[in-house]
């Protein structure tokens, strides 16, 4: 396989998770009578311009169809980190009603909600019906397509450009980088700004994050490896932020080259020097995670199997796409999970793919009454616990599989 990015033939491997389904593709009760497509999860390292990516076996089509099943208002907080994030660019840029705002992976208008109630005209691409359809019913106009230079290219042209374009969780899904990245150039106004933000691969590989690798991250990012790929294609970066959100992302800013309209700030090269003092444009770096993520999946495997042989009840708390590639990985079933909760609609009564477990409505956990409830979404672990502090009242705890296995009172 030839990197995504710059062609490079690609030798080095970061991880092997074995095989799985993509992550989002819930079963039903009819598709789980039928076998499931499993592909093998290995991500690679290019040792030239360090994209670290998954090896290429899942085309975006199949992940991202029109059932695609995860929406992103059903995070209270991340609806406050998107209410903010408005808030802050639009007095940074100054941006109002003559302005034009586009979110490329709108998603379910869990963003551009509050863009338009500032007034400000806005549209959304968003290639999954499911999730066009619930930003529809918000208002929100939507393009249901993939992004790239072919879109940008007839929306500018129809006199559509933007002076914001937002691209949140989106950078690490696309199979063509180049195509996507240069995209953003073409549909930005001359002083227009892009932003990105996506989780930070420092942190993953630091905090053994391995469950967020999965078929429909194609890549893994570095502002490294982000800057160069930004360079060629017609953007320069000129702040950075670090975020919380996903167990900690950048944030970045970049404009066209060639627009002298924002000062590149400090926050880029500090950023650059802190990733370059971990050593990760070497391949030292990269070295030693399979075994944390072994480590992983034995500990949690030793837990399960206790739990089972002390007759305990074990259920699980957020159907995420992390919890699926853990529960593949560990090869972990119905017997020593009962079911997996969920505010989704969209992901109630159907099965996590792999490991065919059911999911289901929080009602049942006030029934059922289970010893266990394993977090699966760790990055909203303060939300969740605030949410079913009620299973203590039976002596319910809670888990934590990663990045080390937790179990709290």
């Amino acid at each position: 396989m030839k990197c995504r990015h710059c062609a490079e033939e690609l030798t080095n491997t970061f991880v092997n998770l074995g095989n799985s389904p993509p992550s989002n593709s819930y079963l039903t009760d009819d598709s789980i009578k039928k076998p499931e497509k499993r592909y093998p999860l290995r991500v690679l390292v290019c040792e030239k311009c360090w994209l670290v990516q998954t090896e290429d076996f899942v085309g975006a089509g199949e992940m991202f169809s029109d059932d695609y099943s995860y929406f992103s208002s059903f995070s209270t907080s991340w609806l406050d980190h998107a209410r903010k994030y408005v808030d802050d660019i639009t007095h940074m840029l100054g941006l109002g009603p003559q302005s034009t705002v586009v979110e490329v992976a709108a998603n379910d208008g869990y963003l551009l909600q509050y863009v338009q109630k500032k007034n400000i005209p806005c549209y959304g691409i968003e290639p999954t019906h499911s999730t066009a359809m619930a930003a529809r019913e918000k208002g929100i106009e939507i393009i249901e397509e993939f992004f790239g230079t072919e879109k940008s290219e007839e929306l500018a042209a129809a006199g559509l450009q933007a002076d914001l374009t937002v691209a949140n969780n989106v950078l690490a899904h696309v199979p063509d980088m180049n195509d996507f990245v240069k995209g953003f150039s073409i549909l930005l106004k001359p002083d227009g700004v892009a932003t990105f933000e996506f989780p930070h691969l420092l942190n993953l590989v630091r905090f053994n994050q391995f469950d967020t690798i999965y078929h429909e991250h194609y890549s893994y990012l570095s502002l490294t490896a982000v800057q160069k790929i930004f360079s060629a294609n017609g953007l320069t970066i000129f702040r950075v932020d670090e975020l919380p959100t996903h167990g900690g992302s950048l944030r970045v800013y970049a404009q066209k080259t060639g627009s002298a309209k924002h000062e590149i700030e400090e926050s880029v090269g500090q950023i650059m020097a802190k990733e370059a003092t971990a050593g990760m444009a070497t391949t030292a770096f990269y070295k030693g995670f399979q075994e944390k993520a072994n480590k992983v999946k034995d500990d949690f495997l030793s837990f399960l199997m206790d739990a089972k042989k002390q007759g305990k009840k074990v259920a699980g708390y957020g159907a995420a796409a992390k919890g699926n590639t853990l529960f593949n990985f560990a090869d972990i079933g119905p017997d020593m999970i009962s079911y997996v909760v969920d505010a989704s609609p969209a992901k109630q009564n159907k099965f996590m793919p792999g490991s065919k477990i059911p999911i289901v409505d929080e009602s049942l956990l006030k029934i059922d009454q289970p010893d266990y409830v394993v977090l699966l979404p760790w990055n909203l672990k303060s939300e969740i616990i605030e949410q079913l502090a009620y299973i203590k009242d039976w002596g319910g705890k809670f888990v934590v599989a990663v990045p080390e296995l937790e179990i709290i009172s």
